[in-house]
């Protein structure tokens, strides 16, 4: 599992026009990647993992300052460059192990306590945000 999250003062999502998910206070913007041989077991792993993250201002975590989170799946995390022009998308799970997984870490996160906004699983996603710093870090679990 894979996640690009990056502190923000602010993020949303726009499917056909409307907004799906939107944090309108500093947080994080998740983009989650789901590997083939990911399992429930790393999802829990990864919503610990972003929810403690210390990348907020004064070294603070979501968890600590009550911050929101805005994740959406990201399946071209796993795209392969390495041969020709073209990536290869065989390390990334296909839609019907992806998204189970990728409810599981928000349901996690939201079990933790934290406020959770998401895209919409699948659809062509329009992300937008204000990057706070510029401050972007790679969490693999």
């Amino acid at each position: 599992m894979r996640a690009v999250a990056a502190r923000v003062t602010r993020a949303d999502v726009t499917v056909d026009g409307a907004v799906v998910g939107a944090i309108d206070e500093p947080g994080l913007l998740v983009l989650l990647g789901i590997h083939v041989d990911d399992d429930i077991a790393k999802a829990a792993t990864m919503a610990r993992k972003l929810h403690e993250l210390r990348v907020l201002r004064d070294e603070e975590s979501c968890a600590t300052a009550n911050a929101p989170l805005l994740v959406v799946s990201q399946f071209t995390l796993y795209g392969d460059t390495k041969k020709g022009r073209r990536p290869s998308w065989t390390q990334a799970a296909r839609p019907e192990v992806a998204e189970p997984l990728v409810d599981a870490v928000v349901a996690e996160l939201r079990g933790r306590g934290a406020t959770v906004a998401t895209g919409r699983f699948g659809a062509m996603m329009a992300v937008s945000s204000v990057n706070d710093g510029p401050f972007t870090v790679l969490v693999e679990v």
